[in-house]
């Protein structure tokens, strides 16, 4: 990988943002039932080859490329789609558990660090499968359809993460210059 390129913005980091944007906005569009006749199954396929297949070989291409935390995220995060879709059949207790495993590896790639995207989209993806878990153990719909709604908004911060590294947008948050007489030490 070219030196000049920072981390999170090679091709293959592009490649399984996009896949993962995609998968996550289906996955929380089906949920939130905002679209007539769109549900939480009609997302199986795009998990099963988009978010699945595509985000695990991105993962492999990344950590061959060097790039440990992509390529942990998106190959741990391939096989959970993966999974999630092979065994859509699942419901209540059953469903809330995976939901609440796949949450703990969203956790720990939000606390693994990386860019301002990367975290905000993993926190906003957390958040979400930490609220549908609880919907699937409580049977609440109206808490799934919320926790949609970051699902959603995790597919949009991912789609803009790859949107962004291609077009040369800005990827991070301007910090604000101390003031007058301000030192770093106080």
């Amino acid at each position: 990988m070219d030196k000049d390129v920072s981390a999170g913005s090679g091709i293959t980091t592009v490649a399984g943002r996009l896949a993962l944007g995609i998968t996550l906005l289906a996955f929380g569009l089906g949920h939130t039932a905002v679209m007539n006749g769109v549900s939480a199954a009609d997302a199986v396929s795009v998990a099963q080859y988009v978010g699945g297949i595509a985000l695990f070989v991105a993962g492999l291409v990344a950590l061959r490329e060097g790039d440990s935390v992509g390529g942990t995220a998106f190959s741990v995060l391939g096989a959970l789609w993966f999974t999630w879709a092979v065994t859509e059949g699942a419901a209540g207790n059953e469903a809330g558990l995976f939901l609440l495993l796949f949450a703990l590896v969203a956790l720990s790639l939000t606390l693994a660090g990386g860019d301002q995207l990367g975290q905000a989209l993993y926190g906003l993806f957390f958040v979400a499968l930490v609220l549908m878990a609880i919907a699937e153990f409580a049977g609440n719909d109206g808490l799934a359809k919320v926790g949609g709604w970051f699902a959603v908004a995790a597919g949009a911060v991912a789609w803009y993460a790859a949107t962004a590294a291609l077009a040369h947008w800005p990827t991070v948050l301007p910090r604000r210059a101390a003031g007058r007489g301000v030192t770093a030490t106080g």
